[in-house]
C-alpha cells in the first residue's frame, strides 16, 4: 500500500508539473508592451487586444441602425442555418444576433455565450418575453466557452475576438467544442478598409486572421464578402 501511494504521489507531480509547463509554454506567445490608448498592453502574433466592451453598451448593440450598418440579416443567411443546428454565440453580449437565430435553428438549440453577467440577465429577460425555449445561457470565462466537447454544429462570433484576453485558450476551447465538420463564422471590421468608421484597434485584416486561426488548427474555407464593413470568415478544424 505504501509503495502505491507513493507511485500515486508521483503520477500527482508529475501531473502538475505538466499543466504548469502548458501553461507557462501558452503564456510565452503573449508580448505585453504599451499600445494603443484602447488596447490593453497585451498582443499576440503582432496585433494588440482590445479592451472589452462592457455591459454598458448595450444599447449601441442594439441600435437601431445595425441591420444597415451590417446587414445581420445577409449574415444570418451565410450561415445556411438548418432547423437542426446546435449554434453557440460567442460573445453574445445582448442577444442581438442568438434571437435572429433561434427562429430558424427550431428544432436545436442557441447557446448565448458572454462573460458578462449583467449581458446574459438581458438576454434572459428577452428569452421570457419571446418564449425563446431553444435559447440557453452560459457563463464563459476568459480561457474557456464552458461548452461540451464536440456538441455544437457552428460557432459565431460578431466583433468579439479581437477582445479575448486569452486568445489562444479560447480557440483551443471552440475547437474542442466544435463537431468535427462544424463551422467557425469569423466576424470583424475589415481591417484593410479606412473607410469603415471603427477604430483601428477594434479591426482585423483577413491576413491577420487567418494567421491566428492556422495556428490553432483551422483553415479558412471561404471569405463572404456581402457585408458592408464586416468580413464574414468561415473556418474549420484542419
Amino acid at each position: 500500500m505504501k509503495n502505491i501511494s507513493v507511485l500515486l504521489i508521483i503520477i500527482c507531480l508529475l501531473t502538475f508539473n505538466e499543466s504548469i509547463a502548458q501553461e507557462n509554454n501558452i503564456e510565452s506567445k503573449y508580448i505585453y508592451k504599451k499600445g494603443d490608448f484602447n488596447g490593453i498592453g497585451k498582443w499576440y502574433m503582432g496585433r494588440e487586444i482590445a479592451y472589452v466592451m462592457g455591459f454598458q453598451g448595450i444599447d449601441w448593440l442594439e441600435r437601431l441602425e445595425r441591420e444597415k450598418e451590417e446587414k445581420v440579416s445577409t449574415l444570418i443567411k451565410n450561415m445556411k442555418i438548418m432547423p437542426e443546428d446546435i449554434i453557440a454565440d460567442i460573445g453574445a453580449g445582448s442577444g442581438y444576433h442568438v434571437f435572429r437565430i433561434a427562429p430558424l435553428a427550431k428544432n436545436g438549440l442557441v447557446y448565448a455565450v458572454d462573460i458578462q453577467t449583467e449581458m446574459l440577465r438581458a438576454i434572459k429577460k428577452i428569452k421570457r418575453s419571446k418564449n425563446a425555449i431553444n435559447v440557453e445561457t452560459i457563463l464563459g470565462s476568459e480561457k474557456s466557452i464552458n461548452l461540451p466537447k464536440h456538441s455544437v454544429d457552428k460557432i459565431l462570433m460578431v466583433d468579439v475576438y479581437h477582445e479575448f484576453n486569452f486568445p489562444v485558450e479560447i480557440i483551443e476551447s471552440i475547437k474542442n467544442t466544435l463537431k468535427p465538420n462544424g463551422k467557425l463564422f469569423l466576424i470583424e471590421y475589415r481591417g484593410e478598409d479606412s473607410s469603415v468608421p471603427i477604430k483601428k484597434i477594434h479591426k482585423m485584416t483577413e491576413k491577420q486572421a487567418i494567421k491566428e486561426m492556422e495556428a490553432a488548427g483551422f483553415k479558412l474555407k471561404e471569405n463572404i464578402g456581402n457585408l458592408p464593413w464586416q468580413h464574414c470568415m468561415i473556418f474549420e478544424k484542419e
